[in-house]
């Protein structure tokens, strides 16, 4: 007699083969139409305690697949979240740098606006004086037999200013005034400043209101010391204009 298995203890089924021998006796009985009612929930708990072993890899699966789909969608939602937030600091970036611009473009233009102010400003050539002699005055001090000028009264050495922006053309000696200073200024006009003790600029020298540009004394034709101030029309003797009009016009208080 031939033996399936050795001699000894029996051992139990695989589930494996257990689980195939089952399901051949299914697919027979199905094939016979055998299977009825009530064999029917007796399957269904036995197929069930059977394929335990498949059921929850495939629920493990779906677990993972979830996990990932869930990490892929939080990481595109930090991702759009960084995005927007590096666009919002970019845009606030840009909008700080545009306003640094716009305060450097104003603080340029009143900075411009002011020094073209300051050199279309006028003052009196003399801080605080006040004039002694009048002009057109009638005096046989003159050769012209009137005063082209204005005189304002200042001790030797008081600092003689330029009452605007200008330009020095000429200076030196210039006989009855003494040591003398011409400026062109920038509106086109003259002014001239005699009977100085001192000179402190030059021909060609760019000045602006305010500037030092000599010493009030009494050189050349004068009973004392002072300044002879002129508004000209042109850089010479002859064609002045009268000094108190003229600075009043740009708005010096004389």
């Amino acid at each position: 007699m031939a033996f399936s298995h050795a001699v000894g203890k029996h051992r139990r089924p695989s589930r494996m083969q257990r689980g195939t021998a089952r399901a051949a006796g299914v697919a027979a009985l199905a094939t016979t139409g055998v299977v009825g009612t009530l064999a029917a929930p007796a399957m269904a708990a036995e197929n069930a305690v059977e394929q335990t072993g498949l059921t929850p890899v495939i629920s493990l699966g779906d677990t993972v697949a979830d996990q990932i789909d869930a990490q892929a969608a939080a990481q595109q939602q930090a991702a759009e979240v960084a995005a927007r937030k590096q666009a919002a600091q970019e845009a606030a970036r840009k909008l700080a740098q545009e306003k640094a611009e716009r305060e450097r473009a104003d603080r340029q233009r009143a900075a411009r606006e002011a020094e073209r102010k300051r050199l279309n400003t006028f003052v009196l050539p003399i801080s605080g004086s006040y004039v002694s002699t009048s002009y057109q005055a009638g005096s046989s001090l003159w050769s012209s037999g009137s005063h082209t000028g204005v005189d304002f009264h200042a001790s030797t050495g008081t600092s003689v200013h330029a009452v605007g922006s200008g330009t020095v053309v000429e200076t030196g000696w210039g006989g009855a005034y003494g040591n003398q200073i011409v400026l062109k200024m920038a509106d086109g006009t003259y002014t001239q400043y005699g009977h100085l003790s001192s000179i402190g600029v030059s021909v060609g020298q760019t000045v602006t209101p305010g500037q030092q540009i000599g010493l009030s004394g009494d050189t050349g034709n004068v009973t004392g010391a002072h300044l002879h101030f002129e508004a000209r029309t042109t850089a010479e003797y002859g064609s002045d204009l009268d000094p108190v009009a003229y600075l009043r016009a740009h708005d010096v208080n004389i």
